[in-house]
């Protein structure tokens, strides 16, 4: 049931759903209409206010909150935002989680106000807070899409600025608004999302015709002549607002198909205007799994200034004179026997590589040609390191 009873048959493009305040409504009042998508979903919100110890699911779209109970999905709520007068978290007695922090929602619909609790079930999830408080906020600040303006600061340099996602189909000069007993003289912008007329002398003399507010659109005498009158929703004030367009009748009938035909798109595919996304939420671990994959190259190091010199390694025959001088290296930051001609020990270290020595058969030391000179090798690189 709704909070306050309509007053005869809704028009097919009405949209009550960010005006009103629902209760227990048909489960076909909780679907999508068009224009509304779903912003964000939490499985498990109590509704601490009017079902405490009942668990539900909340659902954040872009014209209203939804609440919807597990047990019985005919127990359920609708909030529409501009009902909401302001919303604040403080704590609360919940039979499920007991005293926690909750979302206080305040609002008003026709002549009564409401207020609504909800608390989220999933410990330490800020989810319920930020997604409603933020969703609220682009809602307040795009209410241009939406609700009629009279004198508001939508003109600059004699052009309408522009909504986010407005484009302008046809400007038409020469149309006189017939509020007053004289006349004003202004023009017309007819973009995707509204109508908009201002006046040639004053700026911040303009009407705002979102049409998602026009009621119907019509040609009619008056006392100036045909005019074009447009009749707005009760919602949004019930106005009748008449227009002259010179100069002839044809003129008149161009403007007045132009602007039916644009309102019957709109209500097919309406602007609402509130323009929030989630942020991303992470990918599954399968999903980013890259699979591990084997390059065939083979990897050749080589270092210009350590060149690999296998001589270093062989044995001397004889050792003619004893050892030979005791020098401190800088390299090692040791004493050690001095090595043969421009041999260094960092030399040593860089091309100090087993597979080097090794038989060209893949054989250890020792095999084949050359195995013993390899061994030879071997023992005074240990010998380099010997102690004195």
């Amino acid at each position: 049931m709704s909070a306050k009873k309509a007053t005869g048959a809704e028009a097919p493009h009405y949209v009550w759903h960010d005006r009103e305040i629902r209760f227990d409504s048909n489960p076909k009042d909780l679907d999508e209409r068009r224009g509304e998508y779903k912003i964000d979903g939490i499985n498990s919100v109590e509704d601490t206010k009017g079902n405490n110890g009942d668990r539900g699911s909340l659902i954040v779209t872009n014209l209203r909150l939804l609440w919807i109970s597990h047990k019985r999905t005919s127990t359920n709520l609708s909030i529409g935002y501009n009902t909401v007068l302001h919303i604040n978290i403080r704590k609360a007695k919940s039979r499920l989680r007991g005293s926690t922090q909750a979302l206080y929602i305040m609002t008003k619909f026709g002549s009564s106000r409401f207020e609504f609790i909800f608390t989220s079930l999933v410990k330490n999830s800020p989810r319920l807070f930020t997604t409603t408080q933020a969703v609220l906020r682009a809602y307040e600040t795009s209410k241009l899409y939406r609700d009629l303006k009279l004198r508001s600061s939508i003109i600059k340099d004699g052009q309408l600025m522009l909504l986010p996602g407005e484009s302008v189909i046809n400007t038409m000069p020469g149309i006189w608004n017939l509020s007053s007993d004289q006349g004003n003289l202004g023009s017309f912008t007819i973009t995707n999302v509204r109508l908009v007329w201002a006046a040639n002398l004053a700026q911040n003399f303009n009407v705002s015709i979102p049409y998602m507010q026009i009621k119907d659109i019509k040609t009619r005498p008056s006392k100036f002549g045909d005019a074009l009158v447009v009749s707005t929703s009760p919602k949004a004030g019930g106005y009748v607002l008449g227009f002259r367009v010179d100069p002839d009748r044809e003129t008149l009938d161009r403007a007045f198909n132009e602007i039916n035909s644009l309102h019957k798109v709109y209500s097919t595919e309406p602007i609402f205007g509130v323009d929030f996304q989630t942020e991303a939420k992470p990918e599954a671990i399968e999903a980013v799994t890259v699979k591990r994959v084997v390059d065939d190259i083979e990897i050749v190091q080589q270092d210009d200034e350590a060149p690999y010199i296998p001589s270093s390694y062989l044995a001397e025959a004889n050792k003619q004179g004893g050892d030979r001088e005791v020098q401190f290296d800088q390299h090692l930051g040791l004493a050690i026997e001095a090595l043969q001609g421009s041999t260094t020990t960092q030399n040593l270290w860089t091309v100090a590589s087993y597979s080097s020595i090794r038989g060209p058969d893949g054989a250890g030391p020792g095999a084949g040609p050359g195995g013993a000179e390899a061994e030879a090798a071997i023992e005074t690189t240990g010998s380099v390191f010997s102690n004195r």
